[in-house]
């Protein structure tokens, strides 16, 4: 039985056990949340999670990272080191997006490897395999993207990002379109070229009780994909998002029916004044699924710093009801990112979600926070690394770069604002 099935039954499992105690909730809490279809606790029935995560309404914002091989840049050690630098820094998911190596034992290694749920995009594959028949990336058939999903399941992944909601209808919706950058997803894009160039509706679509199917029995849960997201500022929020918006609608009601746990994915780019609207539509018409969005980039005018652009867009989604974002490093819309690129996306989407999680009151980000300001009160700067997102290595870094012989630092050193109101209302 799924997690989604076993909720609704009122069993709490040993998952939701551990998920109640690090969101410092009642157990029975997530289980109502799940069996209600506003959470998800994403755990295939072949991965052996050392550390679950329940994502969805009311519960701690998360932050997953991506990670993958490319033809031009393929190392599969590297990504290895990648993975292990997002479980020191507190990733609460990750996926595998690679495109060159061996695809399968990379899932499998990760798999075994990851203490946290492991997504994946099963039709990256399929398009891999095709590239390197020195066939077109899209020339491959109907059963092959109802075979990768299955692979993948088998593989013990998690979670699975689908472009089902790209439908015939949508896609003649393109051909119209006035967007700028048609299509940004790299999923989106493939299913798409498919479907033009056969002719046929989205196989994810058309099979879709099929994909059901194969979900529950290894309790994948769905993330229905975003594949006509706007990829540019001035692109957001059009038609062609909307439509498949709607589409998604429907599929989760489908999901939610076969006992199988869904999410949804939202835009990417988007400007700071829609990104409220955007959550609160998505969440309306899919009945409060868990919302998972890449960002939002806010604006498109800062390569290199695209990490901070979407901490900016992570931190006012998730004010709205944005469950999980997908954290975005410094080298997006540039470069295959290095392991150093993973850590500070990370460490700023980590940021944004510490800052909403501790404005809502929820227990363990709010107590960090009361415990910083203690810390800083009493120049204890041993406590003040400790609870620093980043472990406390910039702190360090700044203290030995700038020393400062007394309490305090070297920014105000005798004149601390700290030290002479302390001293003051003591009165000494």
């Amino acid at each position: 039985m799924t997690q989604l099935q076993q909720a609704r039954e009122n069993k709490i499992t040993n998952e939701m056990r551990r998920t109640a105690e690090y969101e410092v909730v009642d157990p029975e809490v997530i289980r109502q949340l799940i069996a209600d279809g506003f959470a998800v606790l994403p755990k295939n029935i072949k991965h052996n999670i050392d550390t679950p995560r329940v994502i969805g309404k009311n519960l701690d914002v998360k932050v997953n990272v991506n990670i993958g091989t490319s033809k031009d840049y393929s190392s599969f050690e590297e990504e290895i080191v990648k993975a292990k630098v997002a479980f020191t820094y507190g990733a609460d998911a990750i996926m595998i997006l690679s495109t060159w190596g061996d695809l399968r034992k990379m899932r499998r290694e990760i798999v075994e490897l990851s203490p946290v749920p492991v997504g994946s995009v099963p039709i990256y594959d399929a398009a891999v395999r095709s590239y390197r028949e020195n066939k077109k990336v899209i020339d491959f058939s109907e059963g092959d993207f109802i075979e990768m999903f299955k692979e993948h399941a088998e593989d013990g992944i998690d979670f699975m990002t689908i472009h089902v909601g790209v439908t015939n209808d949508v896609v003649k919706r393109l051909k119209k379109t006035e967007r700028i950058l048609k299509i940004v997803s790299r999923g989106g894009s493939i299913v798409s070229g498919w479907m033009l160039e056969n002719k046929l509706e989205n196989p994810f679509y058309s099979h879709f009780d099929e994909i059901l199917s194969i979900a529950s029995e290894y309790d994948i849960t769905l993330s229905l994909g975003d594949g006509m997201r706007p990829g540019a500022f001035v692109d957001g929020t059009d038609d062609l998002q909307l439509e498949e918006l709607f589409v998604l609608g429907e599929l989760v009601k489908r999901s939610r029916a076969a006992g199988v746990q869904v999410m949804v994915e939202g835009p990417g780019h988007l400007p700071i004044d829609q990104i409220e609207m955007n959550v609160r539509l998505a969440k309306t018409i899919t009945d409060d699924a868990p919302f998972f969005v890449l960002g939002p980039v806010v604006t498109d005018c800062a390569p290199g710093y695209d990490h901070i652009v979407s901490a900016i867009g992570g931190a006012i989604a998730s004010m709205h009801g944005t469950d999980f974002l997908c954290y975005v490093t410094p080298a997006e819309h540039v470069s295959l990112p290095t392991a150093e690129d993973v850590k500070e996306g990370l460490i700023v989407s980590k940021i944004a979600a510490q800052a909403v999680n501790a404005s809502r009151k929820r227990k363990r980000a709010y107590q960090r926070e009361k415990k910083m300001a203690i810390a800083r009160k009493e120049f204890n700067w041993d406590e003040q690394m400790k609870l620093s997102i980043d472990k406390g290595e910039k702190l360090k870094q700044y203290r030995e770069k700038r020393p400062y012989s007394e309490e305090g630092c070297s920014m105000c050193g005798p004149f601390c604002a700290i030290r002479i109101v302390e001293k003051y209302s003591d009165g000494k």
